[in-house]
């Protein structure tokens, strides 16, 4: 390769310019020169696809840049890559399925994206002979997709426990530290930024879902439909859950959590009771952790800000360095080519066996511990604790009862709760919370 081609700058068609793309640009601009002698030739912006051109953006997006025609650089030659941070899945997807169709290296920060059309991209991807690199779709400066791709190609992933949502984790944390309500909670996060108008995509755990089906392209080489991850989000989450949590001495942590179990795979985000003493249990506030075990490596920990314009943006140009080098040194798509993936079948929900926090809220009646008691034996659940929380001070009260299990089949729990939920003294559903031994 010659000196010539090596010093020609690296083209780029960023599409969006909302916080992390400013981020991009920022990081891009105050690290040019840093970012030169890395690629080996400058990293130069040529178009920035927006929605509104006339919306106030980050100082380094010169106007001369700005455009709302995509064919602007889908048409322009002499773009090489293509950054996407617009999020969404529409148009995002189409434009990058024609930027790969075009031979163009891609970078994409859209979570979304990646979990319902990653194996397609990636193997249309390897198909052009061209990268496709999405760091920035899982916890935001998290090295976790470069260190599943490159750090443990030698080693195999046997089981992932994952904080894979800031918002979660800082309405738990604030909970927990508090004693404040969901709701008081959640008010707070909104107000500081940390939160969404609608929370729902957070709180609700479907964010961290489709976190957690990138992460299984990597560590499982598997090929998971989204909507058959089991989802569970935070909002029945109740104060009393932390006082018992801790009294058993766990904490409640929101986790992406995946297993591999035989030629299946057990994947599912929920709430769940975590030791105290768990590497997780003080990843607070905002903070992301991912928390894995390689069959030789043993267990790692990465632990970082999963968003923000910049933790993000650190993420989005560390690929673009990777993509740009790949693509001087003659080699596009050699680290594409490394993703195999296949379709992998996931266990069936009844058949997980974690253990179990269950607590029910029942009238203090004569029977009930009993009751309940019987009704799980006779499903074959075995109770490890037993905690009843006071006693009625009027005949209209509620009285907590807490149970924790041991390994437990769910489809027997489930079938326990069914029966003890149509007893005359329960108050409300039972509560379950997965206990996870991480």
């Amino acid at each position: 390769m010659s000196q010539e081609r090596q010093r020609s700058p690296v083209r780029i068609g960023l599409l969006g310019c909302g916080v992390v793309g400013g981020g991009v640009l920022r990081l891009l601009n105050e690290n040019r020169s840093y970012l030169e002698l890395r690629v080996g030739a400058p990293l130069e912006v040529r178009h920035v696809l927006v929605r509104d051109p006339k919306k106030p953006r980050v100082a380094e997006c010169r106007a001369e840049w700005v455009t709302t025609d995509p064919e602007v650089i889908f048409k322009d030659e002499q773009v090489d890559l293509v950054v996407e941070v617009m999020g969404g899945e529409t148009p995002a997807h189409s434009y990058l399925q024609r930027a790969i169709a075009a031979g163009k290296g891609v970078v994409s920060a859209n979570k979304l994206l990646i979990a319902k059309h990653g194996p397609e991209l990636v193997q249309s991807a390897i198909s052009r002979r061209v990268d496709l690199a999405f760091e920035a779709s899982v916890g935001g400066g998290i090295p976790i997709i470069r260190t599943l791709r490159e750090a443990l190609a030698s080693d195999s992933v046997s089981n992932v426990h994952a904080i894979l949502n800031g918002t979660c984790n800082y309405i738990l944390t604030r909970m927990r530290d508090a004693g404040l309500g969901f709701d008081q909670a959640l008010a707070e996060a909104q107000k500081l930024g940390y939160a969404e108008a609608d929370p729902t995509l957070d709180v609700d755990g479907h964010d961290a879902a489709q976190k957690l089906v990138v992460i299984s392209m990597l560590a499982f080489d598997a090929r998971i439909d989204p909507a058959a991850v089991h989802v569970e989000g935070i909002r029945t989450i109740d104060s009393i859950d932390f006082r018992f949590a801790e009294r058993f001495g766990f904490t409640v942590k929101h986790l992406g959590i995946g297993h591999e179990r035989g030629e299946k795979l057990e994947l599912r985000v929920h709430p769940a009771l975590i030791s105290k003493h768990s590497v997780l249990a003080n990843v607070d506030g905002v903070l992301n952790a991912v928390f894995l075990n390689g069959r030789a490596l043993g267990p790692c920990l990465l632990v970082g800000r999963g968003a923000g314009d910049m933790p993000t943006a650190v993420s989005v140009v560390a690929d673009l360095v990777d993509v740009a080098r790949s693509r001087l040194e003659g080699e596009p798509g050699l680290r594409t080519r490394s993703i195999q993936l296949s379709d992998r079948a996931l266990v069936p929900r009844d058949d997980w066996e974690p253990r179990y926090y269950l607590r029910f809220d029942v009238g203090d009646h004569p029977g009930v511990v009993g009751t309940i008691a019987s009704a799980l034996g006779g499903e074959g659940v075995s109770i490890e604790h037993m905690v009843q929380d006071g006693r009625a001070s009027t005949a209209g009260d509620v009285v907590p009862v807490c149970i924790v299990t041991h390994e437990s089949r769910e489809g027997s729990v489930r079938r326990a709760l069914e029966t003890i939920s149509r007893a005359p003294f329960m108050k409300s559903p039972p509560r379950l919370i997965r206990i996870e031994d991480v």
